[in-house]
This record gives structure tokens, sequence and C-alpha cells, in this order.
């Protein structure tokens, strides 16, 4: 591969600590650097200290640990610093990491020359609006969920593209996906499989009755305007987090985000295309690990 990137310096590797064999092998990474000349330390991506280090600004690029749970907790840290993320796979199958739990020794020394590409990621940014008043507002890699809440009733949602109506669902709920999580929950409900280098945002009802159930996609540059109606309860979730109660009438306001999620990857571009049958094979029930979740600690 061309040496392109820049040579990293100061790599901070971080683990996810539900997982014993992924808090060893983190020490075994940093220590694996330490001996190539690279400035790096390790930790938990669960701990505070940790993270916090990490947005100091001291480190130009992050490992971690895991599953893709870890690579979207490790993304929502990386992205607003701009420094890149490579995942080492721990335990079980993953669309997001790059690297497997056997064959990172062989790929690192590469990285410390640059022989590797940034894949970028396209992010959306969700915020809350009740009462015509701005809420609570996200960075989202995966997924925008608005749905039904602990009552196995539908619910009515409505879509805005642009301040036009687009189009209403009677159903479980509406996912709004970038590519990243066109493989995540939006694949579960049915969804189509997007490119990741694709910046289009995905639309996806969720068990819809009588309504359109199709998937439709938009352009980067759109702005999707969803909103509830329910006698009961209705709950935004972002990026797999635990879920925000919705009122009557709430709204949440999608739109491209102006960060995006640098990935870091050794294989070339085509690689998504001939991993597609492995992805879609893997069965993750095999393994308790294969549960694996975004969440917020």
């Amino acid at each position: 591969m061309t040496v392109t990137q820049k040579c990293p310096k100061h790599i901070m590797v971080l683990a996810n600590a539900e997982l014993p064999q992924a808090c060893r092998r983190a020490g075994e990474v940093s220590s694996f650097l330490q001996s190539l000349g690279v400035c790096s330390t390790h930790g938990s991506l669960y701990d505070e200290a940790d993270q916090q280090a990490l947005r100091l600004g001291e480190f130009d690029m992050l490992i971690t640990l895991g599953g893709d749970g870890s690579m979207l907790r490790s993304g929502h840290l990386c992205a607003p610093l701009g420094i890149p993320l490579l995942g080492i796979n721990i335990g079980h199958f993953g669309f997001l990491v790059e690297l497997g739990e056997n064959d990172w020794k062989e790929k690192l020394p590469g990285l410390l020359e640059g022989a590797y590409r940034l894949e970028e990621r396209m992010m959306l940014r969700a915020v809350c609006i009740r009462d015509g008043e701005k809420g609570e507002s996200w960075d989202v890699i995966n997924e925008v969920v608005v749905c039904r809440g602990q009552y196995v009733r539908p619910i009515q949602v409505s879509a805005m593209m642009n301040d036009s109506f687009l189009t209403s669902y009677i159903a479980d709920g509406l996912i709004v996906a970038t590519a990243t999580g066109s493989t995540a929950y939006a694949l579960a409900a049915g969804g189509p499989i997007l490119p990741p280098e694709l910046r289009n945002i995905l639309l996806m009802p969720v068990a819809p009755h009588l309504s359109l159930d199709r998937a439709i996609i938009l352009a980067e540059g759109a702005s999707v305007s969803v909103s509830v109606k329910t006698r009961h309860e209705a709950v935004v979730s972002v990026d797999g987090r635990d879920p925000i109660i919705m009122h009557n009438d709430d709204q949440v306001l999608v739109t491209a985000n102006n960060k995006s999620l640098k990935m870091v990857r050794f294989q070339d571009p085509g690689y998504f295309y001939r991993n597609l049958t492995a992805y879609m094979e893997h069965n993750p029930m095999t393994s308790i690990k294969g549960n694996e979740k975004f969440v917020t600690k």
C-alpha cells in the first residue's frame, strides 16, 4: 500500500472492560507499540479518566478492543477530536472492526509507517424539539430511532423533509440511519445495505401497518423532522443509548453532521463487498458476546 497517511506517534489503546480478554490484550498491544517506538498507554473504554486523557488532545489515534458496540462508543470519543479510530475484534464478528484478535501484530508496523487509508463515515446531528424549543441534542454514528415505548401498540410517525411533508407511518417506529447504521437496526428491520462511503440518510419504518413499508434514501443535504402522535408512550434513542420519553407532537430534527468518523482501514475499498457474505452468514447468537451494544455508563 502506498504510504500516504500520517504516521501516528501517540496512540491510546482502550478496551471494553466487560471483556477480560480485551483488557489483557490491550496491555499487549500498548507494549508492542512501545517496542516500536510509539508513545502509547492503555486503559478502559468506560473509565472517565482515560476518556479525559484522550480529550486533552495528547493522542493522534485511538485503538479500541471489543466489538461493534465498543467501536460506537469509541467513535463518539474520536469524531469530535478528529482523530482516527482502529478496531481490534475481540471474541465475535463485527461490521466496523478492522483487525482480528490474531493479526494485529502483523498489521500495526504498517500503521506506524502510514501504510493505511482513512475511511470517512458520515454522521448525523439530532435535536429534540418540544413546544418549539430545542432540547437535548446528539451526534449520531448509526441511527436515530423514534419508536413505541413499553406498550405494544403502534404509534403515528410523520416525516417532513426540508419543511415539506414526506410521508407518515402507523408503525412500531421509524429509523433514521447513516450508511454505517444501514447494517445495524435498519438491516434487522429489512432495510437495504448501503456502502460505507455513501453520504445519504436512510429512513426505515419498523413493523409498519397499512403504511409505506419501503426504505427511503435521502440526499446528504436533506433535513428530516420526525414527529409523533400518540396517546401512550413513545421514545427516542440514539446509537443504542437509553431511550428518552417523547410526548405527543414532539419532534426530532435530523441533519447531516459537520463531523465525520475517520476509521483506519488496511484493506482496499472493495473489502466491504468481499466480506458481505461472511457478514450476513454470521449468527451472533452463537456467542453471548454477539449481543454487545453501545450502552452509556
